[in-house]
């Protein structure tokens, strides 16, 4: 049986100024990380969700685009996105991982979230979401029976949960490469507080 999600994302409060049957609303790291829990969901669940449509593009909603007459602007979910492009037709590969916990208040959380999949092009694929707001997580994975030659890794993150990219500081929130060693069977990085890591192993 085969499930479309033909809608998801987030929906906030419309952006102070505009006409709220527009739906505006400003996007910031906290959907980035939403972004990136969803796609992994997806992902994991491939062999059934054969279609997963974000519900917007361009100004409403999550959208990737914020547009003012001449002025645009790319969102933390863009680059989420522009981030899993490797993954598209990639294959999957179960990865088992301990995601210890993250509480904010009285609501408790899995403090990570990955996912493997070989790429297209042949190279080992990892994400990791941290969604710790406060604390980076030291990632020791195992890579047992893989030829691991070299890595390299990129991650988004901003200075605060509510980051966000406006017309005067486009660049608040953008991919940043990150530092991550292969050795003797094993792949070593720290992902900063509310970010999203996707790291590429060459075999």
């Amino acid at each position: 049986m085969t499930l479309s999600v033909d809608e998801w994302g987030a929906w906030h409060a419309p952006m102070s100024g505009s006409n709220p049957a527009f739906l505006v609303q400003q996007n910031s790291v906290r959907d980035a990380i939403l972004a990136s829990l969803n796609l992994n969901i997806f992902a994991r669940h491939g062999d059934r969700v054969r279609m997963a449509n974000i519900a917007q593009m361009i100004n409403v909603l999550q959208a990737m685009i914020l547009t003012d007459k001449e002025k645009m602007v790319l969102t933390p979910t863009y680059y989420v996105f522009k981030m899993y492009v490797p993954f598209q037709d990639a294959t999957l590969i179960p990865v088992t991982f301990d995601a210890g916990t993250y509480a904010h208040g009285a609501v408790s959380l899995p403090r990570i979230d990955a996912i493997a999949a070989k790429g297209s092009d042949g190279k080992l694929l990892l994400e990791i979401t941290n969604l710790d707001a406060e604390n980076p997580v030291a990632i020791d994975a195992d890579l047992t029976g893989i030829a691991a030659r070299s890595a390299k890794a990129e991650t988004l993150s901003g200075a605060a949960v509510d980051s966000i990219n406006t017309f005067d500081s486009p660049n608040a929130v953008d991919p940043k490469s990150a530092t991550v060693k292969v050795q003797s069977g094993k792949l070593s990085l720290t992902v900063e507080p509310r970010s999203v890591t996707v790291v590429s192993i060459e075999q």
